[in-house]
């Protein structure tokens, strides 16, 4: 594979080299291949695709397939997509929900015994990578990666701060910035691959090494990307459950 714009080919021909179904109809990736003795189900988006209510019931669909055979098969969601699709039809059929369900069927899967693994290779942003990668257990992505929640210019028009002002605190605090080696300092991705490794056995890796809970606020703080993310969680969750 190539150290930057890795693609989806690559990355499957490198997971599967004895031959896979995995398949990519209106840029959404579904299939599966063989892998340490058993099966790896991929879904996930390619070819900078927006993900639109279609979309995310598809890619929920395939998530079940798979939680439903209850044989513990592992999940890779591969990411290489737009935002979501922010059509009239897709917001007025209530867009949120799909996304939301697309993320809680991962949810589901990991909890049934499905570690579910993302794996950015391209772009992706806002609710389309927040319903997918972002709701795996675990997020690592290959160098040329380019994740963000939000670009810089959605954000000052949210915020009504000037952009210029939000560049320069993007250079200081990586929740405002987005890039790989951002989301790698604020904890939401676990590590960046070496593409001169065999991918599979990285992938490998990655499940064995699954955390029991989620890391991230705790990675960001160790980190320096969200100092105070892991404290204030933790103090939520306490106030919680005291009532």
């Amino acid at each position: 594979m190539t150290r930057a714009n890795t693609t989806l080919p690559e990355i499957l021909s490198a997971l599967f080299p004895e031959g896979h179904s995995v398949t990519v109809e209106d840029g959404l990736v579904s299939g599966e291949g063989p892998f340490r003795g058993g099966r790896l189900a991929v879904i996930g988006i390619d070819g900078d695709t927006a993900l639109g209510v279609d979309g995310a019931c598809r890619l929920a669909a395939d998530v079940l397939d798979v939680v439903r055979r209850g044989d513990g098969t592992p999940i890779l969601v591969a990411i290489d997509s737009d935002s979501q699709r922010m059509s009239r039809r897709d917001e007025l059929l209530g867009l949120n929900e799909y996304l939301a369900h697309l993320a809680k069927t991962l949810l589901l899967a990991d909890a049934h015994g499905h570690p579910t693994v993302g794996l950015i290779y391209g772009h992706s942003a806002a609710g389309a990578f927040i319903a997918t990668a972002l709701a795996t257990r675990v997020l690592v992505g290959l160098p040329g990666a380019n994740p963000s929640v939000m670009d810089l210019p959605s954000v000052a028009r949210v915020t009504k701060l000037p952009l210029d002002r939000l560049e320069a605190m993007a250079k200081d605090t990586p929740v405002f910035a987005p890039g790989l080696d951002n989301m790698v300092r604020t904890g939401a991705v676990e590590a960046v691959l070496d593409p001169d490794r065999p991918l599979a056995e990285q992938i490998a890796a990655v499940i064995d090494a699954l955390p029991v809970e989620d890391t991230r606020d705790r990675a960001g703080r160790e980190r320096g990307g969200r100092p105070v993310a892991e404290t204030i969680a933790a103090q939520v969750i306490r106030d919680m459950r005291l009532g």
